[in-house]
């Protein structure tokens, strides 16, 4: 499963367990009420407040499994643009000093007389005004012209991919947990609360 993929399922995931856990909370508010209202409130509504509790201990601990997993699958993401973004970052450093020793050529070929491409001119240009004033100046006292190709070839524009783009189409360093539906886990954990309450006999 690539890491968007995961930290979508995981993320919806999250979002319905908290939505349960909230609606929980305001169910054990309202018991908690009925039981301060209640002669003998507590005894009464004992089973109900057991089960309420088991059922969002149950929620939370789920959550909890969810969220573990998103952490690391997000420290994983980041570490991967991080990765990408230094080797794109050190390819550009590269290629930098490539066009600068490049330049470095042409700038001595016109001091030596030779004719260059405009192209390869207009770099040296780009690059130093002043070096390119220098260089023609030099060039001009030269008795012998030798004519050069390019330096530079045919160019090919580099696009480079977006870090977090890569990350995120990567594949997600493990599984993640089990995806249950926030209804099968509230009715196992009631099942499980009501089985405890009756002393784990079903009636």
């Amino acid at each position: 499963m690539k890491i968007s993929e995961a930290r979508q399922t995981y993320n919806a995931q999250i979002r319905a367990y908290r939505e349960q856990y909230v609606a929980l909370s305001k169910q054990k508010q309202e018991l908690e009420k009925k039981m301060q209202l209640t002669p003998d409130g507590k005894e009464v509504f004992a089973n109900e407040a057991a089960v309420l509790e088991l059922t969002m201990q149950a929620l939370d601990e789920k959550q909890t499994e969810y969220k573990d997993y998103m952490a690391k699958l997000l420290e994983q993401e980041t570490s991967i643009a991080n990765a990408v973004s230094s080797e794109q970052q050190g390819e550009a450093m590269a290629e930098y000093y490539e066009d600068l020793g490049k330049i470095m050529e042409v700038a001595r070929r016109i001091m030596n007389g030779g004719i260059v491409p405009a192209s390869d001119e207009k770099k040296l240009m780009e690059y130093s005004q002043e070096l390119y004033q220098a260089a023609k100046n030099i060039g001009m006292l030269a008795k012998k012209r030798e004519e050069y190709d390019t330096l530079w070839g045919e160019e090919e524009e580099t696009v480079n991919e977006d870090p977090r783009e890569v990350a995120a189409n990567s594949e997600a360093f493990a599984d993640g947990p089990e995806v249950a539906d926030v209804a099968e886990t509230v009715a196992s954990a009631v099942e499980g609360a009501a089985m405890e309450a009756c002393g784990g006999v079903v009636y």
